[in-house]
Formats: C-alpha cells, structure tokens, sequence
C-alpha cells in the first residue's frame, strides 16, 4: 500500500516548528512521516539540525502516525548505540518505526572523528 507522508527536514526547521509541522500533517491526513538524522545543515541559509532521536519521540508521542528515521550513522554512532535508540523507540511505539541506514556525507558522518 502506497502512503504519502511528511519529510521532517531537521536541517530545515527548528525541532519545535516540526513538531507543529508534523501535526499539521496528520491533521491533513498525512498517512506518515520521515526525518532526516543530520549533524549539520546542508548550507547557512538552512541554519538548523536538531537531535533527530529526541525530537522522534516528542513526535510520536503527539501524533499517531508511523515515523521513518533516515539515518548515515558512519562513525558519528556505534552501530549498539543506534540499535538501542530504535529498540527503545520501537518498544514504546509498536510497529510505527522503520529505519533506513546508509552511508552519506562527510559533514554528518565524520563529525566525531
């Protein structure tokens, strides 16, 4: 079944302001939802990149809709680390998480070193 959802762009908006976006978009009938896990913006004139994993749970706590975490882990999370955030998520909100792991961008992957 096909779901058209609302991306949370962190790198784009304030973790509040996507709060209220996300519940916006389930207000509008928004079968879903997708954020992006990022260190930094893309570029200055984005200007934000709030803690996608705290930020998750606000959301999900607020709305009832199934969330997606896009997230490039590298070397910025132990592959336990990011395991145990979304076990942990998964456990409060049942069958409404599903995770996209890849590799990305230097600037949010090499963060830590």
């Amino acid at each position: 079944m096909t779901a058209i959802g609302y991306h949370a762009s962190h790198e784009q908006f304030a973790p509040s302001a996507l709060l209220d976006y996300v519940r916006q978009a389930e207000a509008a009938g928004f079968g879903c939802a997708k954020s992006s896990d990022h260190f930094h913006p893309w570029s200055e004139r984005q200007g934000q990149s709030g803690f996608a994993w705290s930020w998750l749970g606000a959301a999900m706590q607020a709305t009832s809709l199934p969330f997606g975490m896009i997230s490039a882990p590298g070397y910025r999370y132990h592959p336990a680390v990011l395991a145990q955030a979304a076990a942990t998520v998964a456990d409060m909100f049942p069958q409404r998480l599903w995770l996209a792991l890849g590799s990305g961008e230097a600037i949010n992957e090499a963060i830590s070193g």
